[in-house]
């Protein structure tokens, strides 16, 4: 625990795996911004259908191929992006080392602040405002693929494939249920941020997706299994980096071309097969038009996009006041807090996914068509993405300005040995690195506009779905009521204490 200059109370590294804790008010009464805040929701709402009737742009966006430039064209060759892969392992093989002999102590430990506060916040913030980062960064596709060459080069003229087929019906939940596992490790688990409990979970995962790699094939994996792959590939279609193959015939097959990722990968931006070439583009596209694609949206990826949005929301709800106050009352009756803790996440997640189909089945109603209540779902569900990222920005701002400077001292002792590789050790943490009016501004600012967005969004694929505008429009009102709603109780949780 430590005071900062205001004599405000901060616990970095409790038994949460993230924990600041800080009593704050905003500068107008709440009530008078919850109002303000919904408000502006329905003020944008008549605005949107007001003005936004061009309904191609659901299927058509402006893109700018980065590759038509020669400094993108290099970057995009395989030898510029070895020393990032080079760096990313050996992040990789750093964390598993100090985790397992590095200083017990979760402050004076690298592994901690890097996986919880560089690596998860961080990272997904880079996803949504730039690309697809964790495609080229991600340490067990690096390592696979490393073996997947070296059995090339043992066995010549034997590529590697995989032992088993992939079943479609098994569609995303492999990741889905290891990102409850993982949620359940970030919110409950009070071992958490133990360091060697750390190593000990990141080498479980890791055989884990290595498995599932060599059984399914690595691709096949990263797209179905592999649970941050998925995660954060669901915040980057909000970015505005995509990477796209043009398929130019013969035949309609990939020609074993495979799946190219953000900025790694082929030697060039054409990819030849036996029936014709991919062409890869790398574009520059308008925010959140990458949510606009709905194909092919399986109910367990519906089912993710829902519990991403949960899990962020409960994370913030039980650090305050009401949640500490039900859970000294089921005490009474269940004594073990993990177990309260457990109830409480998948009740909200149970809660969420509830809320979202009864409005969906509202949405439905109001169509004037029928429409099966699942198909709306899932048609609507990435409009929900905007959302769930301006409340992870909100949510965890202020811990990656405050807690992620522990990572300036720990770049010098990651061990905690007592190190001071790059004289940055005895960095002192600012604790006010923006003031409250600020934080809180940014907090709004980014709820309300990811509101906004997913408004705008949802006019669109309703215009897509159903052709006539009377019940296109009839349809978005049950929306219009659930973002309102979360829009207030994200600003309500916010504002709170956070306890623990």
């Amino acid at each position: 625990m430590i005071t900062g200059t205001d004599g405000s109370i901060y616990v970095l590294f409790s038994v949460s795996a993230h924990v600041f804790v800080e009593p704050f008010t905003p500068p107008l009464p709440l009530f008078v911004c919850l109002i303000a805040a919904g408000l502006t929701i329905v003020v944008s709402f008549m605005l949107v259908i007001s003005f936004a009737r061009n309904v191609q742009i659901v299927s058509d966006y402006p893109r700018i191929n980065l590759l038509q430039w020669k400094a993108a064209r290099i970057l995009n060759c395989p030898g510029a992006s070895l020393p990032i892969q080079l760096s990313s392992v050996f992040l990789f093989v750093l964390l598993v080392l100090v985790g397992f002999l590095g200083n017990p102590d979760p402050i004076y430990n690298l592994a901690p602040t890097f996986i919880w506060v560089i690596w998860w916040v961080g990272v997904a913030y880079v996803s949504a405002f730039l690309g697809d980062v964790w495609s080229l960064i991600n340490p067990w596709k690096i390592i696979f693929g490393w073996a997947e060459q070296l059995w090339g080069w043992l066995s010549p003229g034997k590529p590697f494939s995989p032992v088993l087929h992939y079943p479609a019906r098994f569609g995303v939940w492999p990741g889905l249920l290891l990102f409850l596992a993982f949620a359940w490790v970030e919110n409950v688990y009070g071992d958490a941020v133990i360091p060697s409990r750390i190593s000990q979970m990141i080498l479980v995962y890791s055989g884990i997706t290595w498995i599932g790699m060599f059984l399914f094939g690595k691709e096949i994996w990263l797209r179905h299994g592999e649970t941050f792959s998925l995660a954060f590939g669901f915040l980057a279609k909000f970015a505005p980096i995509e990477t796209r193959l043009i398929q130019h015939e013969v035949s309609g097959t990939l020609g074993g071309c495979g799946r190219v990722d953000f900025l790694a990968g082929s030697t060039s931006s054409r990819c030849f097969g036996k029936e014709g070439f991919i062409q890869k583009e790398i574009n520059l596209r308008p925010f959140a038009s990458g949510l606009l694609n709905i194909e092919k949206v399986s109910t367990s990826q519906m089912l993710f996009v829902l519990l991403l949005l949960a899990t962020v929301t409960f994370d913030g709800f039980m650090s305050t006041l009401p949640w500490i106050n039900i859970q000294a009352s089921v005490q009474e009756y269940l004594p073990n807090v993990a177990m309260i803790s457990t109830l409480g996440l998948v009740s909200f997640g149970l809660i969420f996914i509830a809320l979202y189909l009864f409005f969906c089945a509202l949405m439905s109603l109001a169509s004037g068509i029928k429409l099966r209540v699942l198909d709306v779902a899932k048609a609507f569900v990435y409009t929900l993405i905007p959302i769930a990222l301006a409340y992870h920005l909100a949510h965890f701002l202020l811990f990656l300005l405050i807690q992620g400077q522990l990572i300036v001292p720990l770049a010098s002792d990651p061990f905690g040995f007592g190190w001071d590789l790059f004289g940055t050790a005895d960095y002192t943490l600012n604790f006010t690195p923006v003031g409250p009016s600020f934080y809180w501004f940014i907090s709004v600012i980014a709820i309300v506009t990811g509101h906004i967005i997913a408004v705008f969004l949802a006019h669109s694929i309703a215009f897509r779905l159903i052709r006539t505008r009377r019940y296109a429009l009839r349809s978005q009102f049950p929306m219009l009521i659930l973002m309102v709603g979360y829009t207030v109780a994200s600003l309500w949780i916010i504002t709170q204490p956070m306890y623990m």
